[in-house]
């Protein structure tokens, strides 16, 4: 099955010159669905994972169902302020500004191998956050998997050092 297919194209969204890809379409198809989590699955399953970390929001569709194909437990990576235990927190950069994300203190324990999901990659500054709160938690990353890559802005850059897998990229 060819996803990119399921896949919508929204011109001048989320402002005028961007191409959006609107994975909705994509999820609303009970085979593309299918096929995300399977494609995702067949590439990780001969690699060790104790939890799957799944960054808000999107990466939360993908995330739990891949852990339940893998095995695994599953962990939420959120914005500040949405967690309700004690939390360690990365705050990192973005192309205007910084953002920061959250995690539970006690989800990730030493030696945990961590699969990170995410729906895109884009300029990957939010997986290397992600990476880099599990690895000051003591997890080791094991695999960052994302549905969509957006090639053309280099985020596979800043993931340098990590096994980055993506289902579907694009050019441009």
């Amino acid at each position: 099955m060819d996803l990119k297919t399921l896949i919508r194209e929204v011109p001048d969204f989320p402002k005028p010159g961007i191409l959006f890809y609107d994975i909705t379409t994509l999820l609303k198809d009970r085979a593309g669905l299918r096929g995300v989590i399977d494609g995702l699955k067949d590439h990780y399953r001969d690699t060790q994972v104790d939890v799957v970390l799944g960054i808000e929001a999107r990466g939360f569709i993908f995330a739990p169902a891949l852990a339940y194909a893998l095995g695994a437990g599953f962990v939420p990576v959120r914005k500040p302020k949405k967690l309700p235990a004690e939390c360690v927190r990365v705050t990192y950069d973005l192309e205007y500004g910084t953002d920061t994300l959250e995690m539970h203190k006690d989800a990730v324990r030493q030696g945990d191998r961590v699969l990170i999901v995410d729906d895109l990659l884009a300029t990957g500054g939010t997986a290397a956050a992600a990476a880099r709160m599990v690895e000051d938690a003591g997890g080791v990353v094991v695999g960052l998997g994302f549905v969509v890559e957006l090639t053309f802005l280099g985020g596979r850059g800043r993931l340098s050092g990590h096994d980055v897998f993506s289902l579907l990229e694009y050019d441009k």
